[in-house]
């Protein structure tokens, strides 16, 4: 109970204090007109109040990532709560709120654009294929786990897949609200409805806060329970607990929805709430999800603390099982009984659909704007998002496991070019003449993390355990080889590079 307290209220402090500074390094002009005023269309450029902005970003990043992520990541141990807590005031926090401000100031560009304009051309091409496999990945990973628990509250039509049922009318079902939210001006379903979503995904994280410390306190994970690798697989807690973690620490996929609000803010003040802001209090969420993860399945008859038993009770499924869906359910019932098992699972599914919607209008807008197509006539946007349903409708049939983690691979590694291109903003045009360092440390640190994820991990290169350190050398040589191409690039931005 004491690690929770502590990183919870670590949590809060850093928004105020960490926050406030992100912000000055930034150096905001409250007076400049943003481009939901000076590009008002009525479909994507909309003006919206504060709080709505908030809560509709908060829904956006949320979905399953910090849920479904913690819950994966607090199989390594308690040190999930160290990566959560510092991750999110020290990377993620800085990701959401540059990636948001940075399209402001560009005018409410996409991702893609606004880090092809600071890392070039080539960056520019590149991001753009990453964020839409990304984002792909992300909404067929939004699909398929909503439709699981709206099956287990009310059982439809499934279809027998490679000795799985898949919940075929639920995932219609949703993918049918996905068809509306992608096209429809963003004020009509997304800035309307979730407000509703984002009090019953409070409601959920509260209440099973709650009952964890009020009824559970004493077996809750704690970081004298020591930091060593719990993951029964043996998989190394670097760089795979950074990646399996992804949205409740740092996520790429935060940049591709903040230009989405980014297009709706009226004024910048409002960045760091919504931005910064959103960020904590995701990470909060996946707080409380990784310590009720730890906590529910305590067995002291079978001498299993917390995690043991998380451990055990994944033994008895196989690989293809969509587990954290499975989690979420067995806790959401056990702790708030038959209604508030319900909404808070109805919570837990609201979270990803509106985050799925949300990434198909990103794929959306991205593709319009690097092929300049108009997206205010209705038949325009349904020419692009049309071939985007068919992806990841096709995707839904790959076993969930696979997806998610290449979901979470390119994830991370979409963050790291984004925090890049804010290293570089940030030293052309920052507040603060060291204040780079905001982005820069956390862009060497996700560097690291996914190089050597891709050669270590089982779904890239998969190095063997003996030869792992290959893979740390490898990530520790590009590492290095980034900051020194920063490090030249600004000695020529100042004109006082040695000569050879």
């Amino acid at each position: 109970m004491i690690t929770f307290l502590v990183a919870l209220i670590v949590l809060v402090v850093g928004f105020v204090l960490y926050g406030t500074f992100v912000e000055k390094v930034f150096g905001i002009d409250p007076k400049a007109e943003t481009p939901a005023i000076t590009k008002n269309d009525g479909v994507d450029f909309v003006p919206m109040s504060g709080w709505r902005i908030f809560l509709v970003q908060f829904l956006n990043i949320a979905g399953l990532g910090p849920i479904f992520g913690a819950i994966m990541g607090i199989f390594f141990g308690p040190a999930a709560f160290l990566w959560i807590v510092f991750g999110t005031i020290f990377a993620g926090g800085v990701h959401d709120y540059l990636s948001g401000m940075l399209s402001l100031r560009k005018g409410g560009a996409s991702l893609p654009e606004v880090v092809g304009s600071e890392l070039g051309t080539g960056v520019r091409v590149f991001m753009r294929v990453l964020s839409l496999v990304l984002l792909l990945l992300l909404t067929t990973t939004f699909l398929s786990g909503p439709a699981t628990l709206l099956q287990g509250l009310a059982p439809l039509s499934t279809l027998p897949f490679h000795g799985r049922a898949l919940p075929i009318a639920w995932l219609l079902i949703i993918f049918a609200y996905y068809a509306m939210a992608t096209v429809l001006p963003v004020d009509k379903l997304i800035g309307r409805f979730y407000p509703i979503f984002g009090a019953m995904l409070l409601f959920m994280g509260a209440g099973i806060a709650i009952v964890m410390l009020t009824q559970h306190g004493s077996a809750m994970p704690e970081l004298t329970d020591g930091l060593q690798n719990r993951k029964a697989d043996g998989l190394p807690i670097f760089p795979m607990m950074f990646v399996s973690i992804a949205c409740g620490a740092i996520s790429g996929f935060h940049g591709t929805q903040s230009p989405i609000m980014s297009r709706c803010l009226t004024n910048e003040r409002q960045g760091r709430w919504i931005f910064y802001g959103a960020m904590v209090a995701e990470g909060i969420l996946a707080l409380i999800w990784a310590a009720a993860a730890g906590t529910f399945f305590a067995d002291p008859e079978q001498g299993l603390d917390g995690i043991g038993g998380l451990q055990a009770f994944a033994s008895h499924y196989d690989r293809g099982t969509n587990l954290p869906a499975l989690i979420v359910d067995r806790v959401s019932r056990s702790w708030l009984g038959t209604v508030g098992g319900v909404l808070a699972i109805i919570g837990v599914i609201a979270a990803p659909i509106t985050s799925g919607d949300t990434a198909l209008r990103s794929a959306r807008l991205i593709v319009a704007d690097f092929l300049h197509i108009d997206q205010k006539p209705k038949m325009k946007r349904l020419m692009i998002a049309l071939p985007l349903f068919l992806c990841v409708f096709g995707l839904v049939f790959v076993n969930f496991e696979i997806v998610w983690r290449y979901f979470s691979w390119t994830n991370q590694t979409l963050a790291m070019f984004t925090l890049w291109a804010g290293t570089v903003w940030l030293y052309k045009n920052g507040a603060n003449k060291f204040g780079y360092l905001i982005a820069l440390i956390p862009a060497l640190f996700m560097t690291m993390v996914s190089t050597s994820y891709i050669l270590i991990a089982p779904e890239g290169f998969h190095l063997p355990e003996a030869y792992r350190w290959i893979g740390y050398a490898v990530a520790g040589v590009v590492t290095a080889g980034l900051l020194a191409l920063f490090a030249r690039w600004t000695c020529k931005n100042q004109n006082n590079c040695p000569r050879a």
